[in-house]
């Protein structure tokens, strides 16, 4: 977190939800990812191998008011953009473009009738150069990549590089394992029989990103028809999201909504145009974990390689994969009804954003001085 402003606020959504939550806010409660930055937006195998460009992380994902992803992703905009050397000009003027965007879809997808919305795709996004560069290094990371990468040479065990990546052995290993039949029960029955074709082999613990760093996270590697046949599977401790406090409890909830596996895999699908087939959920030793393959094809955004181009073609995209997202797990109709003309709700979302940047700045600096103090 301490790396860049930017680095800072993807791992600050705990600040974030808490902030959120003493503003004023709309009474439209949607589906939202929750954690809504530019990197949380990426590429994946789709359930008919072609890649997808979409939202990809729903750690934090609730139902909440819908704006509150909106302002989370404008000021991720700003924030990347100046880690990347981009003029503040320019980045308020992607800020303002990734909003027209998102109006624009959104009035769209409230006039089409409901099976068409569920049918929608967002096309011509891989014209844009940054989504284009994703692309093409996602068509690089498959499972026979991770085998190079977390395998031992020639061998089907995982490499021992602590913290980062160890190898499971004894009670730990066999815990892991045993959460195997509850995660193929979350599976749809067809996925099942796939899954089922599938044995393990070996099982690691791996650190993961910046907001879950803390969590633990394991790997399993699978072989299915033999050893040119792999598949890693990441079972990952989900908490619940970080607006969670902040949200009236409803006086009934199901039992199966308590799982905080199923939260993840609930709104994931309800959101993607289309989601991992093998996306499911566990527990270990009363733990909840989300399961998912492991960089089938993942890739997200670089902002290291961003010009002012690049950030508003990028910013553009995302409003209309957000605008998507929110249309097919809410109702776009009050979403539009609400924005109206959209002059004044770009104008006050973008006013937002820039307040909210510098004070993820401030945050950052503080941070810095607090670790030279110690």
């Amino acid at each position: 977190m301490a790396a860049s402003p930017f680095s800072f606020f993807r791992g600050a959504l705990p600040i974030m939800a808490y902030d959120l939550s003493l503003t004023p806010h709309t009474i439209i409660v949607n589906q939202i990812c929750g954690d809504a930055h530019v990197q949380n937006l990426g590429a994946y195998a789709g359930e008919d191998g072609r890649l997808i460009f979409d939202i990809n992380d729903f750690d934090e994902t609730t139902r909440a008011p819908f704006e509150w992803d909106i302002k989370r992703l404008a000021t991720s905009i700003l924030l990347a953009g100046e880690q990347g050397g981009v003029r503040s000009g320019a980045r308020s003027t992607a800020v303002s473009a990734f909003l027209r965007e998102y109006s624009t879809l959104i009035v769209t997808l409230s006039q089409l009738p409901v099976m068409e919305v569920a049918r929608y795709k967002v096309h011509g996004i891989g014209s844009a150069q940054p989504i284009s560069d994703i692309l093409r290094k996602a068509e690089r990371s498959n499972p026979l990549h991770s085998m190079e990468q977390l395998l031992e040479p020639k061998t089907t065990r995982f490499r021992s590089e602590p913290p980062v990546l160890r190898r499971v052995m004894g009670a730990e290993r066999r815990a892991v394992l045993a959460a195997l039949p509850m995660y193929r029960e979350s599976l749809a029955p067809e996925r099942q029989h796939f899954f089922d074709q599938f044995r393990p082999i070996d099982v690691a613990f791996k650190v993961v990103g910046t907001g879950s760093v803390g969590l633990r996270d394991y790997c399993i590697f699978m072989e299915g028809n033999g050893p040119g046949d792999p598949l890693f599977l990441q079972i990952k401790q989900e908490h619940a999201s970080a607006f969670a406090p902040y949200l009236p409890v409803p006086r009934k909830r199901l039992r199966s909504e308590l799982h905080q596996g199923q939260r993840v895999v609930n709104g994931q699908r309800s959101m993607q145009f289309q989601s991992d087939p093998l996306l499911g959920w566990t527990s270990i030793s009363g733990e909840e974990y989300l399961v998912r393959q492991l960089n089938d094809h993942k890739a997200t955004l670089d902002v290291t390689t961003l010009d002012a181009v690049g950030l508003t073609e990028y910013a553009e995209v995302c409003g209309r994969i957000l605008a998507h997202g929110h249309a097919r797990s809410g109702d776009a109709q009050r979403i539009a009804g609400y924005i109206g003309k959209g002059k004044a709700f770009c104008s006050a979302i973008s006013e937002f954003a820039e307040a909210y940047a510098d004070q993820s700045v401030a945050d950052w600096k503080l941070l810095k001085q607090r670790q030279k103090k110690k």
